[in-house]
């Protein structure tokens, strides 16, 4: 039986008044679909016409419906707006919500021009819907997620071991306890916190997407996908989820679904300059093909290093260890060195040799792209005559470029893990990763120009 559709313009069209228990209605409304995505959009043309029109005591009424509704539509600096001409606490709630929704979505985004402080924004924000008569329980639950984000961890430890025992059942108190656990860097604590959070509301979308990160962060694509995935049927869907599902689409060669999560970006925030490159650089992949002329390796020998890894019996410890380090095809492991795999936790003589019995039948070895770039010197070559601060940055981790999902997988593909190994790489060769285009490049470039430093041959 078909599950009736609910009538979100009686929600926010015909009735006056908008209040707090109608949200959950709202969301409600929006997981049954697609169609119920446009409605809201027909439903916001028609709020926007009223606006124009309303008296100024109907006004507010009219920018907090909008407000939410372009919330949960993801246009959340308009939501920001017209929640500011706003009042009451749900006015605020959402207000608070949005703030932390732009502070969040920084790290996605090249806009250097927005100086606000949105956190701080949103603890004001908070503060007055919890004074105005928000419930409180939830209003200290966003506060700890907001002082957790501005670096103040204790403070925000402290607010849960308060609200401990009040929030068992509150699936947004167990995504606060998992976000704070993985700031502490306790993994799968935070994993199991965030599952508690999803038994209890499987539409919690922020938990959602966190297990999706961390499935990401282990190389568990598939698992990853999935979580992403089900963060779309539940807006708001956060510029995480849709810039991360992209960059996996284009691991898996689905550059259709990448370059739909790219535009959807980039229609949401007509300011994000990032998210225009990459619907560029997904469709460019849709049509991309090679020149045999232009391959240094023959088509049979691409062939084979294309050959995953997951094709072979190998024991469960070999291939679990292959996982973790993202080593997935044949090609992976000639990139990588015999010594780095016995490093791995786990990866012993007997694993290693089942490897290296692998890679002799298909006329393979471990390190071999790694010891044609030494015969060629363009790999890793030392830097002499160096000051022990000059030396001391190229020691860095890569990780302190904070670059973004599709060009730290790269990094990771690359086996580059500091700066040093960085800047011995000329831009050719970063292009010739797959999914480092243009976009990923010119990012590279900026970061590495804030430690003075450039890569070979620029």
């Amino acid at each position: 039986m078909t599950e009736s559709l609910i009538d979100l313009r009686a929600l926010l069209v015909e009735r006056e008044d908008f209040e707090g228990g109608m949200v959950g209605r709202l969301r409600e409304g929006l997981a049954q679909g697609g169609p119920q995505v446009r409605n809201l959009k027909d439903i916001l043309d028609t709020l926007n016409k009223r606006l124009a029109v309303a008296a100024p005591p109907q006004q507010k009424k009219v920018h907090l419906k909008i407000g939410v509704a372009s919330y949960f539509l993801g246009h959340v600096r308009s939501a920001i707006d017209h929640l500011n001409k706003a009042e009451g606490p749900l006015a605020a709630f959402f207000l608070g919500q949005a703030h932390v929704a732009l502070g969040q979505s920084r790290q996605y985004s090249e806009d250097q021009s927005d100086t606000t402080d949105h956190y701080g924004e949103a603890v004001k924000a908070f503060e007055r819907a919890e004074k105005s008569g928000y419930a409180a329980q939830q209003v200290q639950l966003q506060r700890a997620g907001v002082l957790r984000l501005q670096g103040h961890v204790g403070e925000s430890k402290a607010i849960l071991t308060k609200l401990k025992d009040a929030a068992a059942h509150n699936a947004e108190y167990y995504y606060q306890e998992g976000s704070l656990a993985e700031a502490e860097g306790d993994t799968p604590r935070a994993a199991k916190y965030y599952e508690r959070a999803v038994e209890l509301e499987p539409r919690h979308s922020a938990s959602l997407f966190r297990l999706g990160f961390l499935n990401d962060q282990q190389g568990n694509d598939h698992e990853a996908i999935g979580y992403y995935e089900r963060c779309l049927k539940y807006p708001p869907v956060g510029k995480g989820v849709l810039y991360n599902l992209g960059v996996l689409y284009e691991d898996n060669d689905m550059y259709d679904k990448a370059a739909d999560c790219y535009r959807r970006l980039a229609k949401a925030d007509p300011r994000d300059e990032r998210a225009k490159l990459f619907v560029k650089d997904s469709e460019a992949s849709l049509t991309m093909h090679y020149s045999p002329e232009d391959e240094q390796l023959t088509q049979a020998n691409r062939v084979v290093l294309e050959i995953p890894i997951t094709d072979f019996e190998l024991s469960v410890r070999s291939r679990n260890c292959l996982k973790r380090m993202n080593i997935r095809t044949l090609g992976d492991l000639t990139r990588v060195t015999e010594p780095q795999l016995l490093a791995s936790k786990n990866f012993g003589e007997t694993s290693l040799d089942e490897i290296r019995a692998i890679m002799v039948t298909k006329g393979l070895r471990i390190g071999q792209s790694l010891d044609q770039g030494q015969q060629y010197e363009f790999r890793y070559r030392p830097q002499q005559n160096l000051s022990p601060e000059e030396q001391a940055t190229l020691n860095k981790p890569v990780s302190d470029l904070n670059l973004s999902v599709r060009a730290r997988k790269c990094m990771n593909r690359l086996n580059i893990g500091t700066l040093g190994e960085l800047v011995q790489r000329t831009a050719d060769e970063l292009l010739e990763a797959k999914n480092f285009g243009q976009t990923s490049l010119t990012e590279v470039r900026e970061r590495l120009q804030q430690f003075n430093l450039k890569l070979r041959g620029d």
